[in-house]
């Protein structure tokens, strides 16, 4: 009887023994996932036509939270940023223009320091838009979508402060026909 007890209290051991292991792991893995969503990368869902044909709706994306540590937004670049007429809300566009420039809108076309710019990204069929021209100040960035005749961007809400930038686009990685590096 006292060796069935000793060898039941020694089981015991070993189930407690891997319970506590595993809560341990499982604890540990959220805590690991928590913070690289937190400070390293976080993935997106693309919920509109604004950035076609770069990014289609539905498509997933990488960003990188940290890359803008490091480096300045420039031209070309694919943010994230909380909207700045509704904190619940994160847009993803491109930055057409940084802090210093002079942009202007004409007919659709683009110019940056009053020269045209080429943008082979940019869906401009039926965007006869006129913005500007304004300077954009030093701690912001201009931001517009692709598809420009369905894009709510700086030309409605103005430059946006780098500070609400959450992480530069780097990467499609859903739908699987559409994994691919971006910028």
């Amino acid at each position: 009887m006292h060796n069935e007890r000793h060898k039941f209290l020694e089981l015991g051991g070993v189930v407690f023994l891997f319970l506590f292991e595993t809560i341990l792991l499982i604890v540990v893995a959220f805590l690991i996932a928590f913070a690289i969503k937190l400070f390293i990368v976080q993935p997106f869902l693309i919920p509109s036509e604004s950035m076609m044909p770069t990014l289609q709706p539905g498509d997933r994306v990488l960003v990188s939270k940290f890359f803008y540590k490091f480096n300045e937004p420039k031209p070309g670049d694919i943010v994230v940023f909380i909207s700045p007429t509704d904190l619940n809300k994160d847009y993803i566009k491109r930055v057409t223009a940084v802090g210093g420039e002079k942009i202007e809108v004409k007919k659709g076309q683009v110019l940056i320091n009053g020269e045209f710019i080429k943008e082979s990204y940019a869906v401009k069929d039926g965007d006869l838009s006129d913005y500007g021209p304004v300077e954009i100040p030093k701690d912001s960035i201009f931001v517009m979508g692709d598809n420009r005749a369905n894009s709510g961007d700086s030309r409605i809400f103005g430059p946006i402060k780098k500070k609400s930038i959450l992480g530069r686009n780097f990467a499609i990685y859903w739908p699987l026909d559409r994994i691919s590096l971006v910028n």
